[in-house]
């Protein structure tokens, strides 16, 4: 096996295996591809962006980091203020329920949808302190065309998580029809962003 092959697949499964785990902004396009509400373009977006911190990750992240030592901490209460936020309306929905699925009435705009997919992927500091952190860490193992081939297989695999997740989802419809179902399903969503943002705020007390 040639290095550049070593390389891509050293990528795909570091990136694959963070990116796998559930948290706020896959919880949010899980949600999207279970109302069939903008899916294209939360994935694209979720995609892309992943792309951009990946490219930075494996060109040096670690730079803006010792320039600005500030950086992770205001990440840290950012993200757990946010959190915090979107894990209360999540609970309501799920208190007030009238969340199933059916095929009348109007979706969200796609404006909310892009603007709150913004937030959870840029104002994710998961995203900056651990994915692309880490990302990047592992990518200077590797030297010119390899360290490329390691970074478009890493973007690569967030492509075809966040499609397959978004469309996959689908396949949840029918049991997601039901109103208890969407109880549980946003109940559950908001116990994990309050235990990400608790995990946030005991982090950004220690440092």
């Amino acid at each position: 096996m040639t290095p550049i092959w070593t390389a891509a697949l050293t990528g795909y499964a570091t990136a694959f295996s963070l990116i796998l785990a559930i948290g706020a902004q896959n919880a949010f396009v899980l949600r999207q591809g279970l109302k069939r509400e903008h899916v294209f373009v939360i994935c694209l977006i979720c995609s892309v962006s992943d792309a951009i911190l990946i490219a930075a990750g494996v060109a040096g992240f670690g730079v803006l980091v010792d320039a600005a030592p500030w950086f992770p901490q205001a990440m840290r209460w950012t993200g757990a203020a946010f959190l915090i936020v979107y894990g209360a309306l999540r609970f309501k929905a799920a208190v007030t329920g009238g969340a199933a699925i059916s095929t009348g009435g109007s979706e969200p705009s796609l404006r909310t949808a892009v603007l709150t997919c913004l937030a959870f992927t840029w104002a994710n500091p998961h995203v900056y302190l651990d994915t692309v952190g880490l990302i990047g860490a592992v990518s200077t193992q590797f030297d010119g065309s390899a360290r490329l081939a390691f970074g478009i297989a890493a973007t690569f695999a967030s492509f075809t998580f966040f499609f397959g997740l978004g469309y996959g989802a689908r396949l949840l419809a029918p049991v997601m029809r039901s109103a208890t179902a969407w109880r549980v399903l946003d109940a559950s969503i908001a116990v994990i962003m309050w235990l990400l943002a608790w995990w946030l705020l005991e982090s950004a007390y220690r440092h």
